[in-house]
């Protein structure tokens, strides 16, 4: 689920300066106060001469540099891991265990990947009622799975998501601004729908968790109260009065609590389907409960998230061969191959095909007047 770092990504883009007079400057992605303007500089006093900017801007690099090591050392280690893991199991088992899934198998899962693109699409309405901006539900949702399947495949958020964001919701008037406002309120809905899922699994699912993750029962029970902890005053906060947070200079308002409730439950099922998919194609009488493996899910995913890593690569599935390491490796490995497949190639496929398909339709509909007259700039003749 790496989709959820876009919003850091996007929170550090700049509001378009003034591209003359006249010419307003578009710092109000949500369509809100952006906040005050910053004072005007001494044109005497040098930023780059004061001691104490000097020092902030040190300390930003440094924790830049500290978490790009974190995420590096975290992928590196979790290849070695997923190597060690996987160095038993050989080509002819690994193949057996990959074609062992039966169609009743396959099929639940795509059904359950739908499920689960259906509710990313629902990740964009609700950040859209937020910024109170009117986009057909069919543009929402062509950009929402064709930039959340675009991006879990490719990486990079920012260029890839952001990109194909941009491309479909300009068409509809919305600015640079009030895209990555909406990507920012998408991200809380990711992240209201995880930390609950996972409170409320390590607590009702700690005992059997204990087992399969080699920690005990009141660590487990712990985290999940923390975690949900986290959510409640998250959510009391939301609802004592209007939240904002800035983002460079922006205002952005946060979501209420009807709305943030609404978030957290469209996270939710969008985590529960997305766990769903893996955990109908693990081999037959694993003996696992979809609650515990929720869990064990969401912490891969997360570890997957950190490790910037496209999907979660490599990350994800030692996570999940560690979690389960007492079920057979080379079928725990076939089906999360077989998971690849169903919840990231074919949407990447499906949503290459959307994009050309949307670009055809848009340019059939350019009218001459809206299409470049190349022609006419070409012929010198009067």
């Amino acid at each position: 689920m790496n989709f959820a770092t876009q919003d850091n990504n996007l929170a550090q883009a700049k509001p378009l300066r003034d591209g003359g007079a006249g010419t307003p400057r578009d710092e109000d992605p949500a369509g809100q106060d952006p906040g005050r303007e910053p004072a005007p500089q001494d044109p005497q006093q040098d930023p780059q001469q004061d001691p104490l900017a000097a020092r902030q801007a040190r300390h930003r690099r440094r924790y830049a540099w500290i978490g790009t090591l974190a995420s590096v050392v975290l992928f590196v280690i979790s290849l070695g891991v997923l190597g060690k893991l996987v160095s038993t199991v050989t080509w002819a088992e690994l193949r057996t265990a990959f074609l062992a899934a039966t169609p009743n198998q396959i099929g639940v899962a795509i059904a359950l990947v739908v499920v689960s693109y259906l509710f990313l699409t629902c990740y964009d309405a609700l950040a859209l009622r937020q910024l109170k901006l009117k986009v057909p539900y069919r543009t929402t949702a062509l950009a929402s799975f064709t930039s959340y399947a675009v991006s879990f495949n490719l990486g990079f958020p920012l260029l890839t998501a952001g990109t194909v964001r941009y491309w479909i919701y300009s068409g509809q008037g919305l600015s640079p601004g009030r895209i990555a406002a909406l990507t920012i309120v998408a991200g809380f809905t990711f992240w209201l729908g995880m930390g609950a899922v996972l409170g409320i699994s390590l607590i009702r699912e700690a005992e059997p968790l204990s087992h399969l993750t080699y920690t005990s029962v009141l660590f487990n029970q712990g985290l999940g109260l923390a975690t949900l902890a986290a959510v409640v005053a998250y959510l009391a906060w939301v609802s004592v009065k209007r939240r904002s947070v800035k983002v460079r200079g922006w205002r952005l308002e946060l979501p209420g609590l009807k709305l943030s409730l609404s978030q957290m439950l469209v996270g939710a099922g969008d985590v529960c389907a997305a766990a769903g998919v893996l955990y109908v194609l693990l081999p037959a009488g694993h003996g696992v409960s979809f609650e515990a493996f929720v869990a064990i899910y969401v912490l891969a995913a997360m570890l997957g998230i950190a490790s910037h890593a496209p999907g979660g690569l490599g990350v994800f599935e030692a996570t999940v061969l560690l979690a389960l390491s007492g079920l057979p490796r080379e079928s725990v490995l076939g089906a999360l191959l077989l998971f690849r497949v169903c919840y990231y190639l074919i949407p990447f496929v499906v949503a290459l095909a959307a994009l050309g398909a949307y670009e055809i339709a848009k340019r059939a509909r350019l009218t001459p007047r809206e299409a470049p007259d190349d022609d006419a700039e070409s012929d010198p003749t009067p």
